[in-house]
């Protein structure tokens, strides 16, 4: 009975929570809370502040001085183009075991650029000729066989005459005779076929040279010593194609496509300004050649061939280039202003009836009050407010300012 009296009783008394506990346990989540709050208040604002100080991006153009005399028509854009280009192959298959030729290398008419492999062309080729030769050869023996058979037919004629021998025999003389001569011009036939034949091992002989077609540059090395070379891709990606690809560098011209919106605009023998992007302050003079008489149903443009009105070395095929397309000679009037500069039409903004445009400086902007004249295409005459060189704003948000720091577009 001691023993049960002496164990220890459950007490629920002892699981009650304080008055004072429970109060700071409210305290540290109200803390929580707001500390919370506090760090989303502090994310926003510095992600506001990060998008206020964030420089607008533009694009940029630069002005470009007027051309005087003729009107700008229309503008394009393009690439040189030879007329003349070729990639020369080999006629037959073979093994390349000569190249004559590097990229950049002037080679004329005829020039060598590689030979192949001709071993067995060769041996086809002496075979003809010694058929041609036996055939040859066969001709003289039935010649002084034919001269023999001529003494005994008139031998025979005289003696039948004086009644010696009889009609048989000058028969038989005659026949021989015929039949050789017969046999001559048989052999003359079949030299000819063995003739036919040596043309035809020599072309194969001729064929394993690859000449250049005509005066040139070489651009491209398509083939080395030891592959093999066709003119059609049997061997898969083991055989080449060609051998070398060779340009007329005096056949260059320019190549663009004009919308067809505006293809009423172009004539052939008019007046066009190329500007290489390679050379941007280089004006070259051009003529329109000829409009291509067809349309590209995706691209609804059509095709225009430009002639330089002089060549010149730095002019390389494939190279980027914009035209633009001049009238006629406008009448001058009296007291017009001569443009300044040319700048893209969407460079000019209206600001409260004013013509304005913002200039690029140290990647700020300058708010700049400008005179437009006519237009000339896409782009705006400038008739006043700007000197060629200058950077303008293409493209860039609608709320830019004067002094506002902007990032250029690459």
């Amino acid at each position: 009975m001691a023993t049960l009296e002496n164990s220890p009783k459950h007490d629920l008394g002892s699981l009650r929570i304080n008055e004072g506990q429970r109060k700071g346990r409210k305290t540290g989540r109200i803390f929580g809370i707001g500390a919370a709050l506090i760090g989303v208040v502090v994310i926003v604002t510095g992600a506001v502040f990060a998008f206020r100080n964030q420089k607008p991006v533009v694009e940029v153009a630069v002005a470009q001085k007027a051309a005087a005399g003729r009107p700008a028509l229309l503008n394009a854009s393009g690439y040189v183009t030879p007329r003349r280009r070729a990639t020369i192959a080999a006629k037959i298959t073979g093994r390349v075991t000569r190249v004559n030729f590097d990229e950049g290398l002037h080679v004329p008419e005829g020039f060598v650029l590689a030979t192949l492999d001709d071993s067995d062309a060769r041996r086809a080729l002496d075979s003809a000729k010694a058929d041609r030769d036996s055939a040859q050869a066969a001709i003289a023996d039935f010649q002084v066989q034919l001269k023999n058979a001529e003494i005994e037919l008139q031998r025979a004629q005289q003696l039948l005459a004086a009644g010696v021998q009889s009609q048989q025999t000058l028969d038989n003389a005659t026949m021989a005779a015929d039949s050789l001569r017969a046999k001559i011009a048989l052999a003359k036939q079949q030299v000819a076929g063995a003739q036919a034949r040596v043309s035809e091992a020599q072309q194969a002989v001729d064929n394993t040279v690859i000449r250049a077609p005509f005066d040139g540059i070489v651009v491209s090395k398509d083939a080395q010593v030891g592959e093999m070379v066709s003119p059609n891709s049997a061997g898969g990606g083991f055989t080449r194609t060609g051998i070398a690809t060779i340009v007329d560098m005096n056949s260059n011209e320019i190549e663009v496509d004009v919308n067809e919106a505006y293809i009423a605009r172009v004539v052939p023998g008019q007046n066009v300004t190329a500007v290489l992007d390679a050379y941007p302050d280089w004006q070259i003079p051009s003529r329109v050649r000829t409009v291509i008489p067809t349309a590209d149903r995706q691209k609804a443009t059509v095709k225009v061939r430009i002639s330089f009105l002089k060549l010149d070395p730095r002019i390389l095929p494939d190279m980027g280039i914009k035209v633009t397309f001049f009238g006629a000679e406008p009448e001058q009037k009296s007291g017009a202003a001569e443009p300044a500069v040319l700048i893209p039409q969407d460079a000019v903004r209206d600001d409260q009836g004013k013509k304005i445009v913002f200039l690029v400086k140290n990647d700020h902007l300058e708010r700049r009050a400008v005179g437009l004249g006519a237009t000339r295409g896409s782009d705006a005459e400038i008739l006043a407010g700007l000197d060629a060189g200058d950077i303008v704003v293409v493209k860039g948000p609608a709320t830019l300012h004067d002094g506002e720091a902007v990032e250029i577009k690459k």
